[in-house]
Formats: structure tokens, sequence, C-alpha cells
């Protein structure tokens, strides 16, 4: 309880501001200089001793919820992509809005938050979630800030134990053979929908990145895919971590998708040009489609266990390290943002003692690719 004097940011050329915490209220005022400040939070000290105080600034009453309307309609359609604007709606709405949303900014704090985001910890919630969730309380104190309603946002700097990381989920890719078991089940029963099934399986991208390819991303010549895009939620963006990468194909999954561009054309519908992996009607396909009405009893038809489509890319990443390749070119062909994400989910599955694999992680290391063998033309397109 009381008035200080503080700057926002350390600095000379920064403001200073008055913090007044009264009788459970608190209220902030940007000044100007510290000398302005100190004059003003004297008069104010003077005020409360004489009980003359009290909080009337209509401004100090803007809620949560003022600025939760204006960082939706403007901050994050500019800043977000669709599928990220998605999430963050419906956290606001199904967690935050409960707990925030008729609260006046001035007197949220940062205990109030830590326990918030703790207490979603407690219940079960991923630590992806729990710190998605403290970007949108962030994201919308910053307009606070930006208003000079508040001077410094309380979601900032919360601590390393806040927002616990969740413990790495053990990865059960497939093996070699296990693959070849499905894949030639994608051959038998759903042949339309094989070359997606193989480019997932030599490639590791993500369903989404393989839906949204067009014929020029692919480069025959070069066996390398160019990943620009991706697909989700039936909107395209950018790839995952807004990077685009090339990936390189095996002699086996460039012939199949030559293969398939080439029967494209004697097809009653041209799909030549557009999407590479199509509906019926050349649309791109639908992924909750492909996932439970393809996918899932292929694995089935496999006489295999349950696996996730994402699984496929852990396959595909433990059977290069299993060739001898590094985790340097395994993220490159992934597009991890970083080597340490990929050496915290595949690590373990490097071979030990292996210093050549060591050695192609320096950076002066020559690049390397792994390619299936050609397959004889009397059998195109094996798993």
């Amino acid at each position: 309880m009381g008035v200080t004097v503080r700057q926002k940011t350390k600095g000379t050329k920064n403001p200073w501001w008055v913090f007044i915490s009264h009788n459970g209220n608190r209220e902030s005022k940007k000044i100007g200089d510290k000398k302005a400040a100190d004059v003003v939070a004297s008069k104010l000290r003077a005020k409360i001793k004489l009980g003359e105080f009290s909080f009337g600034d209509k401004e100090q009453k803007k809620t949560f919820k003022d600025y939760a309307e204006v960082w939706l309609k403007t901050t994050v359609p500019a800043t977000c992509k669709p599928s990220t604007e998605s999430d963050y709606k419906a956290l606001l709405e199904n967690h935050i809005k409960s707990v925030f949303y008729d609260e006046p900014v001035i007197k949220i704090n940062r205990l109030e938050i830590k326990n918030f985001l703790m207490e979603k910890a407690k219940e079960g919630y991923a630590s992806s979630t729990v710190t998605h969730m403290r970007n949108v309380i962030s994201g919308i104190l910053n307009l606070a800030v930006d208003d000079e309603i508040i001077a410094i946002n309380p979601a900032h700097k919360l601590g390393k134990n806040v927002i616990r990381r969740s413990p790495q989920k053990n990865i059960e890719p497939l093996t070699k053979e296990e693959l070849s078991t499905l894949l030639e089940a994608f051959k038998k029963y759903f042949p339309v929908h094989y070359p997606l099934a193989l480019t997932l399986a030599r490639t590791g991208m993500r369903l989404g990145e393989a839906i949204a390819l067009q014929w020029g991303d692919i480069d025959f010549s070069g066996r390398f895919i160019h990943v620009q895009r991706g697909m989700s939620r039936g909107k395209i963006e950018t790839p995952k971590n807004g990077k685009t990468r090339r990936v390189d194909m095996s002699q086996q999954l460039t012939d199949t998708l030559l293969n398939l561009k080439q029967s494209r054309k004697i097809e009653p519908i041209d799909r030549t040009n557009g999407w590479i992996f199509t509906s019926v009607a050349g649309t791109p396909v639908d992924t909750s489609h492909w996932r439970s009405r393809v996918f899932c009893l292929a694995l089935e038809k496999a006489g295999l266990r349950k696996i996730r489509i994402h699984d496929l890319r852990h396959t595909y990443a433990s059977l290069l390290l299993q060739a001898g390749e590094s985790l340097a070119y395994i993220r490159d062909q992934l597009g991890h943002h970083s080597i340490k994400v990929t050496v915290d989910i595949y690590g373990h599955l490097a071979p030990e003692g292996n210093k050549d694999a060591v050695d192609r992680l320096d950076d002066d290391a020559p690049g390397c690719t792994l390619y299936a063998p050609k397959q004889k033309e009397a059998n195109h397109g094996n798993g």
C-alpha cells in the first residue's frame, strides 16, 4: 500500500510513472521526468493521509475484455496464421475469459497470472497449451501497456517454473519392415493414395505440407521438393516455422511422382498444373478424411499397430539415423528451427560412438543425402 515512483524500463529517456496502491486497488499514471513524478507522488501521499483520495479515472477502469476485443480484431489477424488465430480464440473463450474478462487491467498482477497458469498445468494441459494461454494474456495486456494504462506487462518474465516443460513423449517409429508392409497395403487396397503415403514416408514432411504441394514445387532432375506452404483447416499458410526448405527425394519417390504426373494427362479432369494430391474433383486432400478413411484403414489392412500419421515423420528420421545420417541433415530435411529440437526428439536414437556422425554435425561438414535404391523397371513404386 502506498505511492511509488519508477520508470517503466530503466533509461534516461524513458518516462517516469507514479504507482498507487490503496485499499486493495491499484492505479498507475505516466508523468514525465522524475522530478515531476516525485511532486505528484508527494501530493497523492498527502491526499491519502487526509482521506481525500479516490480512484475515479474512467481510463483506469478499462477491463481485460476491452483490450481482448481489440486484440482479436486487429493484432491477431495481422500477426498470426489462421490456425493460430483459431487456437487463440478457443483458449480465450474456454479458459481465459471466465477468469480475466471483467477485471480492470490495472488490477491484474503477476501472482494472479502465475496461479492461473500453474493451475492449468496441474489440470494436465500440455506445456505448449499453457504457453499459448500465457501468450494470449500477454498479447492482450501489451495493448494496455501501449495505451499507457499500465506501465509493465505482468505476464512478462513469470519465471522458469511457471510453465514446466512436458516430458518428451516416447516415439514409436515403424521399423523398415513395418513401413514396407504399410506401403504395400496402400498399393493393394488404396492405390490412388499410395503416392501421398510414399511422400510422407520418404520425406518426413508433415501431412499439411504434403497436401499443399503443387507440381511447380518438384524438381525432378535435381530430385528435391521445395516446401514453401502448408495447409491447415482448409487454409493455405507458411510452413510451421515460417521458413521454406528443400527436401531431397529418393529415386523411388521421384519415379512414383513422375509417373503420377504423366498419368494425370489422360484423366478426364486435367490436374497437371495444380495440386499434386487431390480428391476426385481436383481439390486438395481433406486431412480428416484421409486420416480416418484411408490411413487408419491401411494400418488395419497391414495388420500393424495404431500409429499417428505424424509417426511416419518419426519413422523417416529414425531410419535415416540407422543409415548413419547426421542429426544436422535430419534437421534440414524436417525443417526444425534449430538442431536442439532435433536432438531433443531423436538424439536418443542416434548410434552411440559413431565418430563420423558426430563429425558431420560440424558447421563445415559436407552435406549428405540418403537415396533409396533405384528399383528395377518391373518393380516401380514398391515400398
